[in-house]
C-alpha cells in the first residue's frame, strides 16, 4: 500500500534581527519564518519559507484540503494540484510562498519514507555546494561591516562576499562608493566582491557607480534596477564588467523564461521558497540551462543545499546572514560554510534538518 499525506500543518515565527537591517529599497527589524509539516503516518516532512505570517493559514485553509489524501510518492502531482487550486487566488506572492513550503515538506517526507537523503533522491552532481557570504546591510556602520566581512573571509574562509548598496533608493551614492571601497580593502584582492542594489538604482546610475569602482573588481551586480525592468537590466548588463543577476522574485517558469529570453542576466537567481519549492526550482534551472545560463540560490541556504547539489548549472548559494542565523538557531542539523561551501548531510534521510520546537516556540506568532 502506498503511503499518503494525512495532513499538512503550518506555523509562523517572527524572529528579531540581531541589528537593524536594510538594503537599497527596504529596512526591517525582524524576519518571519513559516514552517510547514507534511504528516505521512509516522513520517513528517518539513518545509519552510520566509514570508508573511498569513502564509500559515493559506497552507491550512487552502492547500491542506488539496494535498491531504494524495500519494506521498507523487510530489509533482500534488504540486500541480496546488497550482490549479490557487487559480482564483493567483499563484504569486504569499500564495506561492505557501505552495513552496508545502512542496519542500512533501519532498522531505518522500525522501524520509524511502529512507534516503534528499540529495541522493535528486541525484548529486557535486559533493559540496559553493556559497557566498551575504549581508553588509546599508544600516551597518563601518565597524559592523568590517567585522562581518572579516568573519566570512578570515575565519570561515569563504572566497566570495556581498554587500548591499543603493542606500535609500540610490540617493547616497557617495556612501555606496565608500562602502564598496571599504569592503574591498577589508577582504583583500583574492576574494570576489559582490554588490546588491535591490532595484535601487536607475540604469545609468548603476553604470556610473560601477564605472567609479572599476578598479575594485566587483564581480556580481545584483538587481541594479528593478527586476521587473528587463530592458534596464539588459542595458546595464551590456555596459558593465560585473555579472548582472536577478530572479529572486520569480514564481513560475514563465517569469524565468521572460527574464532569460530578454538577455537580462548573466546568472539567474532562483528562490525555492518563492518559486514553487524544489519542483519549481528544478523547472527554473531547466529554463536557465536552455538559455546557456548558470543559476544561483537566493537565501534559505540550508533548504537549498540538497537541490543545489543536484543542479548541473549551479554557480553558488547565498549564505544570507539573516536566514543563516535563524536556521542555525531554530533547526537542528544546520550546515557549516567553512571553506566556502556546504556539504548536504547524507547520514540522515530527507534534507537532514529538524525544527527545534522548544527553540522556536518563543518566536511563534
Amino acid at each position: 500500500m502506498k503511503p499518503y499525506v494525512e495532513r499538512v500543518t503550518a506555523a509562523a515565527y517572527r524572529v528579531p534581527t540581531d541589528a537593524p537591517e536594510g538594503d537599497g529599497t527596504a529596512s526591517w527589524t525582524d524576519t518571519t519564518l513559516v514552517v510547514v509539516r507534511a504528516h505521512c503516518g509516522d513520517v513528517v516532512g518539513t518545509g519552510w519559507t520566509y514570508g508573511p505570517a498569513a502564509c500559515a493559514p493559506l497552507v491550512e485553509d487552502l492547500l491542506d484540503p488539496v494535498v491531504t489524501g494524495t500519494d506521498a510518492m507523487s510530489v509533482t502531482r500534488a504540486w500541480m494540484a496546488m497550482r490549479r487550486a490557487c487559480r482564483n487566488a493567483t499563484t504569486a506572492g504569499a500564495v506561492n510562498y505557501a505552495i513552496s513550503a508545502v512542496d519542500v515538506a512533501l519532498w522531505d517526507a518522500k525522501a524520509r519514507l524511502l529512507g534516503v537523503p534528499l540529495v541522493d533522491l535528486f541525484g548529486a552532481v557535486r559533493g559540496t555546494v559553493p556559497v557566498y557570504g551575504s549581508g553588509g546591510f546599508t544600516t551597518y556602520d563601518d565597524k559592523q561591516t568590517i567585522e562581518q566581512l572579516g568573519q566570512w573571509v578570515h575565519e570561515q574562509h569563504i572566497p566570495r562576499v556581498k554587500i548591499k548598496v543603493a542606500e535609500s533608493a540610490g540617493t547616497c551614492e557617495e556612501r555606496d562608493l565608500h562602502r564598496i571601497e571599504l569592503a574591498r580593502r577589508t577582504i583583500g584582492p583574492p576574494t570576489q566582491l559582490y554588490v546588491d542594489a535591490n532595484g535601487g538604482y536607475t540604469a545609468k546610475q548603476a553604470v556610473r557607480v560601477m564605472n567609479a569602482v572599476a578598479a575594485l573588481d566587483v564581480r556580481w551586480l545584483e538587481e541594479p534596477v528593478s527586476s521587473d525592468d528587463l530592458a534596464g537590466l539588459r542595458e546595464v548588463r551590456q555596459l558593465v564588467r560585473a555579472d548582472v543577476t536577478a530572479g529572486e522574485y520569480g514564481n513560475d517558469v514563465t517569469y524565468f523564461q521572460r527574464m532569460c529570453a530578454a538577455g537580462a542576466v548573466d546568472c539567474l537567481q532562483i528562490d525555492a521558497t518563492r518559486a514553487g519549492g524544489y519542483t519549481g526550482w528544478i523547472a527554473a534551472a531547466a529554463v536557465a540551462t536552455a538559455h546557456g545560463l548558470q543559476v544561483s540560490g537566493h537565501c534559505a541556504p540550508n533548504l537549498h543545499a540538497p537541490v543545489a547539489a543536484g543542479t548541473p548549472n549551479l554557480r553558488h548559494l547565498e549564505w544570507f546572514h539573516d536566514h543563516v542565523r535563524i536556521e542555525s538557531r531554530l533547526f537542528r542539523g544546520a550546515l557549516d560554510p567553512t571553506g566556502g561551501g556546504v556539504t548536504p548531510d547524507t547520514s540522515r534521510p530527507g534534507h537532514g534538518l529538524e525544527l527545534d520546537d522548544a527553540a522556536a516556540e518563543p518566536y511563534r506568532c
